[in-house]
């Protein structure tokens, strides 16, 4: 059944080098670095389906990964529940930067703000800092990949979005190194159909649904270490 163009990305067994967790921060992850997993992750967040995506996603006994944005649905303030449930449910909680920008062409220190003010926010949330990172438009280029070094983020990406979601993962097939698909938590299409699809399909085929850090042999790496402090604004 075909969705919504864009909704979803998915690494295929290819010439490229796998990124694994033991490569350096700043480089940039295309799949898993192990076979017969499968880590859901969704873009935009949080939005109006982020609650059920995840009550979805509890039923079935899975954990996602959810890259979440600062403002570009609305204030990630307003979603607080949602954001906290996600990880107080044992998802895995990621930035997909505060304003959702094109990263390629920003300043080392514009590309910082963007970073600093989504971890500020999960800090007040949650109490800890993303340790992964899915750039908007999947832009790499420019000073972003440098910074995301300094900043010790580990950078998810993925460069294909098929119209035909089921059919693309059908051809894949479960082969391979684990899948990392690309969606977009904010069409409902991928809330109500595509991922009960995905968690169905990854059954019938032998693959666990892990977190994208879990994919990587990272299950502890989701967040920087340390303990960190809101500063108190909780605002946009």
């Amino acid at each position: 059944m075909a969705l919504a163009a864009g909704a979803l990305a998915f690494s295929v067994p290819d010439p490229v080098t796998v990124m694994k967790r033991t490569h350096t921060v700043g480089t940039v992850i295309t799949k898993c670095s192990k076979p017969g997993v499968l880590a859901l992750a969704y873009d935009d967040g949080p939005y109006q389906y982020t609650s059920s995506l995840i009550d979805t996603l509890d039923a079935a006994g899975v954990k996602g990964t959810f890259f979440f944005t600062g403002t570009l649905y609305g204030c990630i303030y307003n979603q607080r529940a949602a954001v906290k449930k996600a990880f107080d449910n044992g998802h895995q909680v990621a930035s997909h930067t505060w304003t959702h920008p094109h990263m390629g062409s920003m300043s080392a220190a514009a590309i910082q703000s963007e970073m600093e003010k989504v971890e500020q926010a999960m800090v007040n949330i949650f109490g800890r800092k993303p340790a992964y990172v899915r750039p908007p438009y999947l832009e790499t280029g420019g000073q972003f990949l440098s910074v995301m070094r300094q900043m010790n983020y580990r950078c998810d990406w993925n460069n294909q979005s098929p119209q035909q979601s089921e059919q693309k993962f059908q051809q894949a097939g479960a082969g391979g190194m684990g899948h990392i698909p690309l969606m977009h938590e904010t069409y409902q299409s991928t809330v109500t159909t595509l991922t009960t699809w995905l968690i169905n399909w990854a059954k019938t085929n032998n693959l666990k649904i892990v977190t994208v850090a879990e994919c990587l042999d990272d299950a502890n790496g989701m967040y920087k270490p340390g303990n960190f402090t809101g500063n108190g604004a909780n605002s946009c």
